[in-house]
């Protein structure tokens, strides 16, 4: 049935449900959901039934928003907000989503602002006809959430044009015939970087991640240029699972070439991914190599996201539905759940996962309603590839850093900006604070400051420990006295030729670009110094190289003769380790029947594959980029 029919039969429904008291202006789909305008939305909040009568009449997502001429105009219902709750709020923030009627209220006593039993929550809808919520202040304000906020402010109406035009993608219906299930790896199998995986049925394409292979002097691309992908705008869906450039790289690409459809993340994996994107378009400027996108594509990128919370279910295409769900990586990573057809199959992908809580998060989910085949990474599925436990991490960190600092020198940790980096903070500040460590500056250079930030303002995805240290007994270690930003070339340089013992935390993590390389150069010859590395080095990269012994290699254009004490610190990973992933496996409930993995070295993939399969019994596989499996 032709989507206006669709919408003139559920109209004429929702008619016989609706008073005619309640005035409807307009009924239309917006991306999954219906959505109902109303000029008499309090008559409809008082109605708490109506809404789920209708969704199960309907069997669909209702959303019942004021009607444009409703609402207040931006700047008087700024002010209305602002004389209605108290000063002693302390309001830091308030951003309207003109696409969606609602008004976010960044307050630092949150309770206040909310009023008793919400009154004046319900004092400010019906002045100025927004729908407010509230949510505490970050404590560190981010610069990049505050300007996508901004831009899609900006770009409300284009956006809403875009959710209206995917509604009626989403229900085009399905076809009647044989129904299919199948898997293409364009990136990221039986090797690690440039993931990326087309999920495909009879009728819908899912693009699974778009990353780029980091240890490439070119940035590998996936196999973008193949039929089953082209043309880009036959795509229903993009999924990044997470953050990091490996996963996330090459997605404002799609829309450089003709991609206009929606890119599904949860809210923190959408803030990240952006500041990464842009940092990776600086670096390619800074080095002078040609960028494969600009920041218009970034822009696009945004404007086309629709950001999910864990848990939240969504339709993605007539015939799938994406749950994410926890995965314990870095901040908003996420396991994503596909259920295709009225029960037809189920699949997930892990993307990167960490089976096991650390100082950040809790760890990856392990239940899901159904589950027939998932996409594992193995990154560390080697059979020598057993890490110590955090705590032990943290302890061999400690001594090696109070070696360091003991014997006059520097200590450079390479960290990516997201998840080690704020993990090392936190160790490093909880050390000091209980005096087993030498009070010392802490130096954060490149963009982890406004990663931290990017934390604090999505503490609903941190473990419940942090939670409660940062906002019930007040104490935030990502922010405490010892850390210093390097926000400044000259700043960097003072800290480069000062004499005094320091430890610097700077990006790029597997030392291929960044900041790190200028004290890599001008530290590197010093047997006092010490260069520890927490995170994974891709084969290829400078990190690796090191990290294998090479004494001699070239830093940015210049031979570094490396003197300097060169550690691997295990357990800080974001990564499981071999032991961890056959924990998880057994621990899935349900059980999958067939296990694909994806997201290491050859090697890696093979020996996990082999050892799941003798261990659980479940059929595996480790297919090659370019392959393709069906499952149904």
């Amino acid at each position: 049935m032709p989507v206006e029919d669709v919408l003139k039969k559920i109209r004429e429904e929702i008619k016989t449900v609706v008073p005619e008291d309640i005035r409807i202006t307009d009924i239309e789909f917006e991306g999954a959901e219906l959505v109902i305008y109303t000029k008499d939305p309090e008559k409809f909040a008082e109605q708490a039934d109506l809404v789920k009568q209708l969704a199960k009449k309907l069997q669909k997502r209702i959303t019942v928003r004021p009607d444009p001429a409703v609402l207040e105009d931006i700047e008087k219902a700024e002010k209305k907000i602002r004389e209605i709750i108290p000063e002693e709020a302390k309001i830091t923030n308030i951003y309207f989503e003109p696409d969606v009627g609602e008004v976010t209220i960044e307050a630092e006593k949150p309770g206040v602002a909310i009023g008793k039993k919400g009154a004046l929550l319900n004092e400010i809808k019906k002045e100025i006809g927004w729908t407010p919520k509230i949510i505490r202040a970050p404590p560190m304000p981010s610069k990049m959430v505050q300007d996508i906020r901004r831009y899609l402010r900006l770009v409300s109406d284009e956006r809403k044009e875009f959710l209206r035009k995917l509604g009626r993608r989403l229900h085009r219906g399905v076809s009647t015939g044989e129904k299919w299930v199948r898997i293409t790896a364009l990136g990221g199998y039986r090797e690690v970087g440039r993931s990326c995986t087309l999920l495909s049925t009879q009728d819908s394409k899912i693009l699974i991640d778009c990353g780029i292979d980091v240890s490439s002097p070119d940035n590998g691309s996936p196999y973008l240029n193949v039929p089953e992908v082209l043309p880009l705008e036959s795509i229903d869906g993009v999924v990044v699972t997470h953050a990091h450039l490996d996963h996330s790289g090459l997605v404002p690409l799609l829309f450089k070439y003709g991609y206009d459809g929606p890119v599904y993340v949860t809210y923190p994996t959408r803030d990240v991914m952006v500041l990464l994107q842009m940092d990776y378009l600086k670096v390619r400027a800074d080095e002078a190599k040609k960028a494969p996108y600009s920041s218009e594509h970034i822009r696009e990128e945004i404007k086309h996201t629709i950001p999910l919370n864990y848990g939240d279910t969504i339709d993605i295409a007539p015939d799938i539905r994406l749950t994410m769900h926890r995965a314990g990586h870095i901040l908003g990573s996420a396991i994503c759940h596909f259920h295709i057809g009225e029960g037809l199959f189920n699949i997930a992908f892990s993307g990167d996962i960490k089976y096991e809580k650390t100082w950040l998060f809790s760890s990856a989910a392990t239940h899901f309603p159904r589950l027939e085949a998932l996409v594992l990474e193995s990154t560390y599925g080697g059979k020598q590839d057993v890490q110590p436990s955090r705590k032990k991490a943290a302890e061999y960190l400690k001594n090696i850093v109070k070696e360091g600092i003991e014997k006059g020198g520097k200590v450079l940790i390479p960290v990516f900006a997201v998840g080690r980096s704020q993990e090392v903070m936190i160790v490093l500040e909880h050390y000091m604070r209980e005096g087993e460590l030498p009070s010392t500056p802490v130096y954060l250079d490149g963009m982890i400051w406004e990663a931290t930030a990017i934390h604090t303002a999505y503490p609903e995805y941190l473990n419940a420990d942090l939670r409660k240290k940062i906002f019930q007994e007040g104490e935030n270690p990502l922010m405490a006295d010892i850390f210093e930003r390097v926000d400044s070339y000259d700043k960097r340089q003072e800290i480069i030729d000062s004499s005094e013992p320091a430890i610097v935390l700077a990006t790029s993590g597997m030392l291929n670009g960044g900041p790190v390389m200028e004290y890599l150069k001008a530290w590197a010859d010093d047997e006092k110094n010490s260069l520890i590395f927490v995170g994974y080095q891709a084969e290829g990269t400078l990190g690796r190289k090191i990290q294998k012994g090479w004494k001699e290699v070239n830093v940015a254009g210049k031979d570094v003769v490396i003197n300097m004490r060169v550690e691997t610190c295990e357990g800080f990973s974001g990564h499981s380790d071999r032991n961890q992933l056959l924990n998880y496996v057994k621990n899935l409930s349900p059980k999958p029947k067939r296990i694909i993995l994806n997201h290491g070295e050859e090697s890696k993939c093979l020996e996990l594959a082999a050892a799941i399969h003798k261990k659980y019994g479940i059929k595996t596989l480790a297919i090659k980029n370019l392959e393709t499996v069906r499952f149904r």
